[in-house]
């Protein structure tokens, strides 16, 4: 099997920790074998690019609370939009995912099998991995594969290294980069409250042109070939998620070839923890240990800041004591000088007015 070099990147930045620390992240259970775990097949044919989706993803996220930052709350406190869901003209923009977004939708120009050019809308969110990448690069189990097919994530034991970030192939995670107290990784949590009990996603709930369908996944793939077989001419011959990377719980079908609305199709069928696995065997340790060197490297380079800092600042209390001292000084020789030129004048004026004195004393005797 050959590894391209970005996947052997990626591979060598997500496992050089997990290395270190057993085999507990990546004998983590996944769960992919509960044949009742849910998934979302997406038809692309259908969307219309309404933002319906974001909005609803918006309204049920925006005020699930995380600052008790519970083992059971992994959803939370989206802000506002920075596009009103009613302007359509931000889906022609490449968007993701991110701190404060959890589902997008873009606008391609792609040509279908007339040859002409049509529009295509995609949503995107995170796919929740059958055998999740993230999860496999995090040494705490901040990031969980549930049973139900949601890939959670739990605060309380993240320690911000953002590996999930890196080894997702899809570069759904993200952080919230503007809070710097406690802050968090943030994605699509495939609505787990709602899910974990049955219930679809929001955002599937709320679709007014029932682009997505919620259900088991095997039963999901089932209903995706019938649609193929019964259009053939509609769709591409392909569900996109059914076998990619092991496969995800969100799949997909489209009018056009993938790769023309944004799709990665370039990530084989290979699990990621298995490539994972494989990079052990094929990386020197150098590289295998570059991630705890460059954490150790890390605090020693802050250790090593602090203390210039804190030399920094002693150089200059002392440059602004020796300042002070010295104008101290010179505003003393200054006053001392000023008071020798007063006593002086003061003495001049005296003897002048003495003599002044005796001079009209004279002048009066006289007459």
């Amino acid at each position: 099997m050959s590894i391209s070099r970005r996947d052997f990147l990626r591979g060598a930045a997500t496992t050089g920790v997990v290395s270190l620390c057993g085999s507990n992240a990546l004998a983590s259970e996944t769960h992919t074998g509960n044949p009742d775990r849910y998934g979302v097949l997406v038809d692309l044919s259908l969307c219309s690019g309404c933002r319906t989706c974001e909005a609803a993803c918006y309204e049920e996220n925006k005020n699930r609370d995380t600052n008790r930052r519970t083992d059971n709350e992994h959803e939370g406190n989206l802000p506002p939009p920075r596009v009103p869901f009613d302007d359509l003209s931000v889906t022609a923009t490449r968007r993701r995912p991110s701190g404060g977004v959890y589902t997008v939708v873009n606008r391609y120009q792609a040509q279908g099998a007339t040859g002409q050019d049509r529009n295509v809308y995609r949503k995107l969110q995170c796919f929740h991995c059958d055998e999740p990448a993230c999860a496999s690069a995090c040494f705490v189990s901040a990031l969980t594969k549930t049973k139900e097919g949601a890939v959670v994530y739990n605060p309380n034991v993240c320690v911000g290294c953002r590996y999930c970030m890196t080894a997702c192939p899809f570069s759904i995670p993200g952080y919230e980069y503007d809070n710097p107290l406690t802050p968090r990784v943030k994605k699509c949590t495939f609505c787990y409250h709602r899910t974990s009990v049955g219930r679809p996603p929001a955002c599937v709930e709320a679709c007014p042109y029932g682009v997505m369908t919620f259900g088991k996944r095997s039963d999901l793939v089932r209903f995706a070939n019938e649609k193929i077989l019964a259009h053939p001419e509609r769709y591409v011959h392909q569900i996109y998620g059914e076998n990619e990377v092991g496969g995800t719980a969100w799949m997909y079908l489209s009018p056009v070839a993938f790769d023309q609305v944004g799709f990665r199709t370039d990530l084989g069928t290979t699990p990621y923890p298995e490539l994972t696995r494989g990079f052990l065997s094929i990386v020197p340790p150098v590289l295998v240990l570059w991630g705890p060197a460059l954490m150790g490297v890390y605090a020693f380079t802050q250790r090593k800041e602090k203390l210039a800092e804190r030399e920094k600042r002693d150089a200059v209390g002392t440059a602004v004591a020796s300042a002070v001292a010295a104008a101290e000084q010179k505003a003393a020789k200054q006053f001392e000088a000023a008071m020798k030129k007063a006593d002086k004048e003061r003495e001049l004026a005296v003897k002048k007015a003495v003599e002044e004195t005796k001079k009209a004393t004279a002048e009066q005797e006289a007459k």
